[in-house]
């Protein structure tokens, strides 16, 4: 019966409104949670990318061992691969000279390629099918891949393009919408859309996180890192245990 289960249920939640809720809130505390070690705290990008990797990596390997779905050290991982995904983005635009379309282009083919090889492995990218190691290992490394992807098109959206944050975050909430008609009206792949959908919110959270953060100069609200962080993260504590959330199940 065990074994039957774990076939049939996924290790990642049901794809709800709650869940997109979450990711975006998230993805704005991994803004905020990085920009505070790296630029509050002053170490640095790369130093901060080392913390938060050996966050990241501790918090996957206990995902990947556990026996079945558990929000809370799901949604720890998602947040660590959002904070790592800040600094690990800005350690590649600004301390490695690529700039912001650089880094941008570089780290949408790592995704693109670790789409190509867990599909190519496992046979399919759909997230119902989250309950094997292997399966687990390619989705959280396209996870880390598309959260520094976002940071790293929400800062060429902001800045390079010159959009600001407001504008930038206004733009790729439209580009959300569209991907939400397209779901209830279209036929496009579920799983494309999914992973479009997925990739979009991370530079939405960017935008959000810096506008929160950056001086009133650069148009930003200059909150504080740490309240900003600390608040973001009471707001996802709250929604995990008031709404609770299921486990992904195959739709065959």
């Amino acid at each position: 019966m065990n074994n039957i289960l774990r076939r049939t249920l996924s290790k990642v939640p049901e794809v709800t409104l709650l869940f997109w809720i979450i990711k975006i809130i998230a993805t704005t505390l991994g803004e905020t949670g990085g920009d505070a070690l790296s630029m509050s705290l002053n170490l640095g990008y790369l130093v901060s990318s080392f913390i938060f990797g050996g966050i990241f990596i501790a918090a996957a390997i206990a995902q990947i061992r556990t026996q079945s779905f558990h929000p809370v050290l799901y949604w720890l991982t998602i947040i660590a691969t959002t904070t790592l995904g800040t600094t690990l983005a800005d350690f590649a635009d600004r301390s490695l000279g690529i700039g912001y379309t650089g880094g941008t282009t570089l780290l949408f083919s790592l995704l693109i390629a670790s789409l190509i090889i867990w599909h190519h492995s496992v046979g399919t990218i759909s997230v119902e099918t989250i309950n094997t190691p292997k399966a687990e290992m390619f989705y959280w490394i396209t996870i880390m891949f598309s959260q520094t992807l976002g940071t790293a098109l929400g800062d060429w959206a902001a800045d390079t393009a010159g959009l600001g944050y407001v504008s930038a975050a206004i733009i790729f909430s439209g580009f959300l919408i569209s991907i939400t008609a397209a779901y209830f009206w279209t036929t496009i792949s579920r799983t494309v859309l999914f992973w479009a959908a997925f990739v979009l919110t991370r530079p939405l959270g960017a935008v959000v996180g810096d506008y929160l953060d950056k001086p009133i100069a650069q148009g930003g609200l200059e909150l504080n890192r740490y309240i900003a962080s600390i608040g973001l993260l009471v707001i996802i504590v709250s929604l995990i245990f008031v709404f609770p959330q299921r486990a992904a199940q195959k739709s065959h």
